[in-house]
């Protein structure tokens, strides 16, 4: 009896000190190769239980990672006006980064991507190091998806923009990227965030927000023909339509040409980078162990 209760503890021992080398080891890890810190920004509809996939991928890779995903604006909150969830998730996400000496990376998802850029363009002394924007319409949205049926059943995408482009349309947050590109004046003229971020009409703060945006080390953007939410899909490369409803790819859109608010710079730097991949749907992005390894991983060191 005495003998197999000796074995049982001393199993018992075996294992936890094999526990605590394990976390020594990952503690280890972690402080060796100095893995920066990870704030996560959902899109819409979403909230940070949507994330768990993606936090077990970069803990899984990164051992040791602090992981922040930002538990704000869920669900219909992410209607609310992108400004408004700006100045939100800043308010969360700045004690963060004066906590973390060496930078932080940045992973957003979405209408999330769209709010980052107002974070980064806003914070003067932002840490970001990495921008990594997971499928964001980051030069508009403009297409019949589900998400539009769900949000405005009596419109469709050629006579939205009377609702858009009032007042009141631009209290919600979808309605401050919709880019009509057969009704680009009113678009330039009435969006209250994304022209405004682009440079794309006269803006006082243009310059500081451009300095503040070139503050990053990289941007690494992600999207994919399979999308079928963002439209068009390559809106999350800069890409977008002209008034034919022709894509015209990044290099060649105005803001890249006149480098608005620093593609053009990080361009020149070799500080822009394009993912693309084949047969992932919009919901699956975060989720995709694929896109991880070959998109994200590698940028968050």
């Amino acid at each position: 009896m005495k003998g197999n209760l000796w074995k049982i503890l001393s199993r018992r021992e075996h294992r936890e000190t094999q526990l605590l080398w394990s976390l020594l080891g990952i503690c280890f890890l972690s402080s060796v190769l100095g893995y920066k810190p990870v704030v996560i920004v959902h899109g819409l509809f979403d909230s940070s239980a949507d994330f768990v996939n993606l936090l077990r991928f970069i803990n899984q890779s990164h051992p040791g990672t602090n992981v922040s995903v930002i538990d704000l604006f869920d669900r219909t909150a992410s209607l609310e006006p992108l400004w408004k969830q700006v100045e939100g998730f800043k308010e969360a996400i700045y004690p963060i980064m004066q906590n973390a000496a060496e930078g932080v990376h940045f992973i957003c998802y979405s209408q999330g991507g769209l709010i980052c850029r107002g974070i980064l363009s806003t914070l003067p002394d932002h840490n970001v190091h990495s921008f990594i924007s997971l499928s964001s319409p980051q030069a508009g949205q403009y297409g019949d998806t589900v998400y539009l049926k769900y949000l405005f059943p009596t419109f469709v995408k050629a006579n939205l923009y009377h609702l858009c482009y009032t007042a009141v349309g631009q209290k919600i947050s979808i309605c401050n990227y919709w880019n009509d590109p057969h009704h680009r004046d009113m678009y330039v003229n009435s969006s209250d965030y994304l022209a405004l971020l682009n440079s794309e009409r006269p803006n006082p703060n243009a310059t500081v927000w451009k300095n503040n945006f070139l503050r990053i080390k990289k941007l690494i953007l992600i999207g994919g023909p399979d999308d079928g939410v963002i439209t068009p899909w390559q809106s999350s490369q800069f890409g977008f339509y002209d008034d034919n409803e022709t894509v015209i790819d990044m290099k060649n859109q105005e803001m890249f040409l006149r480098d608005s608010f620093g593609l053009k710079t990080l361009y020149a730097r070799g500080d822009l980078a394009l993912c693309s991949l084949a047969g992932v749907e919009h919901v699956m992005w975060h989720s995709n162990e694929t896109v991880y390894k070959t998109c994200i991983e590698k940028w968050l060191i």
